[in-house]
């Protein structure tokens, strides 16, 4: 067993790997948005999260997929990242036995983000960030975490990244957004969840159900599921997740979020999650309607020269 020193200084020699959560159907979108072209020369959002990753310094991009989605996914990266980067895929299952259970459960999909990233166990062995596949980023998000994982990160130290809230709004209402609370130490405390959020007389607010409106702070922070771990988390949280099905196992909607890992590894004093601000504007898309705006959003992008009209040459 390495002692701290020398297991902290193995990880700053080895490129972080960049793992995006790929597995989900895409219900509410009507297809596999992840897959979905939406720039100039019908690049995924993924591909530009790829090219920002690869940029910032990360070696290894690990996709987490149903195994049913294979064939499709690596015939739309491979040929593009062959040469590029290392690429590998995991699989997302129902298969419980690897926790501890014995017993099938029968659900129409896994159990969530914080599942997803336990599969990866045994297959990424360096410092990793989690990201979402319909999610766009920004470079200055993965720089500052490439920063984070190969200088700073622990068994003990994980990190998020921050948004300013104002750039993750929508123009077309409220959304839902997970409010990071940041103590003195610039560690996250606990992330709260408003249902309601939006600009109102230039102010950011929101609403709870009784449609009373506070402001958030200037300085407040939204998290959009921008992680960064060590391959520690995946047997300090197994048990958390072996709890969580055996509380839930009649719930078919019960999802084991990452957020709820956080919460447990902060709580226990596990680890601490360091919240990383960034400047960098977000957007994403849900429904099919998000589709054009999500569009001209990378058109602008590639117009100011922030990306190249082909990303993969």
């Amino acid at each position: 067993m390495l002692d701290t020193w020398n297991h902290n200084n193995y990880f700053r020699r080895m490129k972080p790997t960049l793992l995006i959560l790929a597995a989900g159907m895409a219900s509410r979108y009507g297809s596999m948005k992840q897959v979905d072209g939406f720039g100039p020369n019908n690049e995924t959002i993924i591909d530009y999260s790829i090219y920002d990753a690869v940029r910032a310094g990360f070696g290894k991009v690990c996709f987490i997929i149903r195994e049913e989605f294979l064939e499709s996914f690596k015939g739309i990266f491979e040929p593009k990242l062959k040469g590029v980067v290392e690429t590998d895929y995991i699989f997302q299952t129902f298969d419980l036995t690897k926790y501890g259970i014995d017993k099938q459960i029968e659900r129409q999909k896994p159990w969530g983000t914080g599942h997803a990233v336990l599969e990866a166990a045994g297959k990424v062995n360096e410092p990793f960030c989690v990201i979402n596949a319909d999610d766009f980023y920004g470079y200055d998000a993965f720089k500052k975490m490439a920063d984070f994982l190969t200088n700073e990160v622990s068994d003990e130290k994980y990190s998020l990244i921050g948004y300013e809230v104002d750039k993750t709004l929508s123009e077309h209402g409220a959304v839902s957004r997970g409010i990071c609370l940041v103590n003195s130490e610039g560690n996250l405390q606990e992330i709260n969840e408003r249902t309601k959020v939006y600009a109102k007389d230039g102010v950011i607010v929101f609403e709870d159900e009784s449609g009373k409106t506070t402001p958030l702070h200037d300085d407040a922070r939204a998290s959009m599921n921008f992680w960064g771990f060590t391959p520690a988390v995946f047997e300090q949280t197994k048990p958390l997740f072996k709890a969580f099905v055996e509380e839930n196992e009649s719930n078919p909607k019960a999802e084991f979020f990452i957020p709820l890992m956080a919460e447990a590894l902060t709580k226990s004093g596990t680890a601490v999650f360091k919240v990383i601000p960034t400047s960098s504007k977000w957007f994403g898309v849900t429904y099919k309607e998000d589709k054009p705006i999500v569009q001209e959003s990378l058109s602008k992008l590639v117009e100011d020269g922030t990306y190249p009209s082909k990303l993969w040459k």
